[in-house]
């Protein structure tokens, strides 16, 4: 369901914003008026293009020169030696945009987030009208800063933005350089741009390894993040480590954004949480490793061994304790589902049921369950021959214990009515169920509703919460024996 993983090097632009946002976040006095940096401007928007003027031929030298002394600093900062020279380029408005369209609008990258959007859709994420591509077309234009592209090992700086302005921006890029030069990003990156939708038979490794790319992106950006924010800390002598109270004014700023992110406000929850993931929770991953382990484990070491899983990014300590879970069993589904075409299929992971239950119950309920989760994935397919017929959905969530287990199956049953126009409980022998949905706080064993798009099922059985939507019932019986009858003989 990771949109992020899906979308290729679109999603892997969306960094443009969050620079940004934090720029904002200094402007307002976050860290108050007399320890504010002056690197901290004002933001470049695009509410007035035609206004725009270009830098002096004097300050594009100083914004060029300036390159190699925060490149210097961003080595002091990760142990990353500097191996070569970073090549450095202005670049238009015009040639940003050039280069955020080309990204989105790729074939692979957009089936690929076709397959995501429809998905998100299909749990309810994202509104049924949500067109996800135009979104990000927007956004990305309407949220541009400077770059590192290391196809070109390239850092690429704005015509049309002050040296002063892009000197934070600079520091977390050419972090980037650092990065690639000593490991090669797009190498680093390579393991998650597996596409599961090319493979005939999905295996529990698979489902395990989906997050892969999510989790280096995190590792990626919030060493970068690090950089950044200790580079418009150092005149004031602080630094990442020794401030947990800028990181965290930092990470609530990111949801919000700034006053003039329109795109950006005015997004779903889980567009505004998938965004920023890897700058939110990706500093505070690095910042807990500088605490507990050391410079070299917070930067190098996470090349050789990276984080696996949101969970691990989510919660530190279980990557510093080397926690284990035991992968889910993942049914080769293709002869129970032989009438289906799959669609796409991929990992439910510790982030995206934070946002599920988030935009089901709040953020409240969110924070106390989501750390019970311990593994999950989704399989969507569709009926033979009928492109039109609705997203068909089989989810399978594994919780630290049935407790957990079944409230996570309540919040989902209660959330049904806000996905659905109509939703109405099946009786079970003639009897409607002792509890309505609405009221329920846990829910174990099997119950069915009947929407518009065809039933859903919720079966909740130990540990484990088998999820049907919108499959017929010979299917849905032969699931429900394959994942219960898997469960019970472990």
């Amino acid at each position: 369901m990771d949109c992020r993983t899906r979308s290729g090097n679109t999603l892997k632009l969306i960094f443009i914003f969050i620079f940004l946002s934090f720029w904002g976040w200094a402007q307002t006095g976050q860290l108050g008026e007399q320890e504010k940096p002056a690197s901290a401007g004002t933001r470049a928007t695009q509410e007035h293009p035609a206004q725009e003027q270009k830098i002096s031929p004097q300050e594009a030298d100083k914004l060029f020169r300036s390159v190699d002394e925060i490149l210097q600093f961003a080595s002091k900062d990760t142990l990353f030696p500097i191996r070569h020279e970073v090549k450095r380029q202005l670049v238009s408005r015009d040639e940003v945009e050039t280069y955020v369209n080309k990204h989105t609008t790729e074939d692979e990258d957009a089936r690929r987030l076709r397959r995501s959007e429809l998905v998100l859709r299909k749990f309810g994420l994202l509104p049924r009208d949500f067109d996800l591509g135009k979104f990000l077309v927007v956004l990305l234009k309407e949220q541009v800063a400077g770059y590192y592209d290391p196809k070109t090992k390239t850092v690429n700086l704005l015509d049309w933005v002050g040296a002063e302005q892009q000197k934070p921006v600079l520091a977390h890029e050419l972090t980037h350089a650092l990065q690639d030069q000593s490991f090669g990003l797009e190498k680093y990156m390579k393991p998650a741009d597996t596409d599961l939708e090319k493979k005939k038979e999905i295996t529990a490794q698979d489902i395990e390894n989906d997050e892969i790319s999510t989790t280096r992106q995190a590792v990626v950006e919030g060493q970068a993040m690090v950089v950044l924010v200790d580079y418009m800390l150092a005149p004031m002598g602080q630094s990442v480590k020794d401030s947990p109270q800028v990181v965290q004014a930092l990470r609530d700023g990111m949801l919000v954004g700034t006053a003039d992110a329109v795109q950006f406000q005015n997004a779903p929850i889980y567009m505004k949480e998938a965004l920023t993931f890897p700058y939110r929770y990706g500093i505070d991953f690095i910042a807990e490793l500088l605490s507990k382990n050391g410079r070299e484990k917070a930067f190098a070491a996470l090349f050789q061994n990276p984080p696996r899983s949101t969970r691990q990014i989510m919660e530190p300590q279980t990557y510093i304790s080397g926690e284990r879970l035991d992968p889910l069993h993942v049914s080769d589904f293709r002869q129970i589902l032989k009438n289906y075409e799959r669609f796409d299929v991929g990992a439910v992971g510790e982030f995206d049921v934070a946002v599920l239950i988030d935009q089901y119950a709040g953020a409240d309920a969110s924070n106390k369950l989501y750390p019970h989760w311990r593994g999950g994935y989704y399989y969507a397919v569709r009926p033979k021959g009928d492109a039109a017929a609705p997203l068909a959905l089989l989810y399978v969530s594994r919780w630290s214990n049935g407790e957990k287990a079944s409230e996570f199956a309540a919040i989902y049953a209660k959330a049904l009515a806000k996905r659905y126009v109509h939703v109405r409980d099946v009786a079970v022998n003639g009897q409607p169920p002792a509890v309505q949905t609405a009221s329920l706080q846990n829910l174990s064993g099997k119950r069915t509703w009947l929407t518009e798009d065809g039933p859903v099922l919720i079966d909740a059985e130990g540990d484990t919460v088998l999820i049907v939507e919108s499959l017929d019932e010979p299917a849905t019986e032969k699931l429900e024996q394959e994942v219960f009858g898997i469960a019970a003989g472990k």
